[in-house]
């Protein structure tokens, strides 16, 4: 895991989102989801560890707004949902996980439909499958999943409005939507130089920076989080905007707190109240939130949708750039 890696799996991003839009207008991955179900799934159980349980709980809250009986779980519970004809259990296989990841899909063998998201068409986790869904990445080189994590919820996000989960973005076509997120991460990659100095500037501190997201984009302060504990190993964290006030706010009292807020929750400026009154600092992404010490925009940036297949390489943006000038 170096620097330089995470610089190529970064900048393969855009061509990533592409080619999966690519292969969607061709191919439906879920074509032969009907033939698994004789009626309308009554439960979803969503099966992920790390980067793939971050994703899957995004995933499970859009479906549940939808009203389908969906839950995200984390393959390392001792205990889940309980299996049965009409269970349907997506698992993503995402990094080192794959022997938790069995062992709770070994739990549904025989008796509920599986799905598995992988890149790995031999990985031990496809011998339960009934349907195997390709990510479609180039290959993660620098340990990070965060192409693999990217590839994974856009095709949750696919599956949720195949159940019915309608998108709440602008477009209802899952590969349009992946081609505006291309672009707007290679706007984020390309005007890297002009804001990256600035945001790791405001948001340096110790122990580390805060990722704060709302509920349904809870993976962007996530993930951001991740990538930036694994890469240069800072000790950040991630919050959801309105647990923000009653959980984390306490510790903007006794430290130089510094916080990522990714904009679109209602309790947006509620958290910025509460943290400029004790002092702390905040850059914010998407929006325009009253106290914020800098605000970064991209394209699209007003679809929730966009937001959250694209927010992420922010965090890993900056995430190379504390690497690289790690000391």
């Amino acid at each position: 895991m170096t620097a330089q890696r995470l610089a190529a799996e970064l900048a393969d991003k855009p061509a990533a989102l592409t080619r999966l839009a690519d292969r969607l207008a061709r191919r439906d991955p879920y074509a032969a989801l009907p033939a698994l179900l004789d009626d309308e799934p009554a439960a979803i159980v969503l099966l992920g560890a790390g980067a793939g349980h971050y994703v899957c709980e995004v995933a499970a809250e859009r479906m549940r707004r939808a009203g389908l009986g969906a839950s995200a779980e984390s393959a390392t519970a001792a205990f889940s949902t309980p299996g049965g004809p009409d269970t349907l259990v997506v698992a993503v296989a995402l990094g080192s996980a794959r022997r938790e990841l069995c062992e709770s899909l070994h739990r549904y063998a025989g008796s509920s439909a599986i799905v598995v998201l992988t890149d790995d068409a031999e990985g031990p986790e496809t011998r339960y499958a009934d349907l195997v869904v390709p990510l479609l990445t180039s290959g993660e080189v620098s340990g990070l999943e965060s192409g693999g994590a990217q590839q994974a919820l856009a095709l949750l996000l696919l599956l949720a409005s195949r159940l019915g989960a309608p998108t709440p973005g602008s477009s209802a076509d899952v590969a349009v939507t992946l081609r505006r997120s291309s672009n707007a991460v290679s706007d984020l990659m390309a005007r890297a130089a002009e804001w990256v100095p600035g945001v790791a500037g405001l948001l340096s501190t110790r122990p580390g920076p805060y990722l704060v997201a709302p509920a349904e984009r809870s993976s962007s302060a996530r993930l951001g989080a991740l990538a930036l504990r694994r890469g240069p190993v800072l000790a950040a964290h991630s919050c959801e905007t309105g647990e923000w006030s009653h959980t984390e706010r306490h510790l903007a009292a006794v430290q130089d707190y510094r916080a990522l807020l990714f904009a679109g929750s209602r309790f947006d400026e509620r958290f910025a109240d509460h943290l400029g009154s004790l002092k702390g600092t905040f850059v914010c992404v998407g929006g325009e939130v009253p106290g914020a010490a800098m605000v970064l925009r991209y394209p699209g940036d007003t679809d929730p949708d966009i937001g959250v297949l694209t927010e992420p390489v922010i965090a890993e943006l900056l995430a190379l750039h504390w690497w690289k000038h790690r000391r």
